[in-house]
């Protein structure tokens, strides 16, 4: 089985930033949650009013790009750190998810249809 992701440096270096400044008492799950959220809340606002072309288009603009790229290594940073709290494997995680929604959304039932798994009839 071949690896989808690989953090495992990132997950080295984040328990490092938090062994150093003694933040692995702050790093529980109800909060590491809590900081994902929040970090998934402060990349929603970046988006909160704007049309779907205008979304498409913060690429085109750097600072808001950059303002993007941030609040996903945010929210990438907290994913990672509570999974290790956890001991929860991501790779291991990802390809087992990705293999349930390949089962879930057979391509020539769900191709171009945008409902729920359990909104679908066989073959149809």
């Amino acid at each position: 089985m071949s690896k989808h992701i690989d953090y495992t440096l990132l997950s080295e270096k984040l328990t490092e930033f938090a062994q150093d400044r003694d933040w692995e008492q702050y790093h529980s799950p109800k909060n590491l949650v809590m900081s994902l959220n929040t970090e998934v809340g402060e990349l929603t606002e970046i988006f909160q009013w704007l049309s779907e072309v205008e979304s498409y288009q913060l690429k085109d603009d750097p600072q808001a790009f950059e303002h993007v790229q941030q609040e996903l290594a945010d929210v990438l940073m907290n994913l990672v750190r509570l999974s290790d709290v956890l001991g929860v494997d991501l790779n291991t995680a990802v390809q087992d998810k990705l293999a349930s929604t390949i089962e879930k959304y057979p391509v020539e039932q769900v191709k171009g249809k945008a409902k729920k798994y359990t909104e679908y009839e066989p073959n149809n």
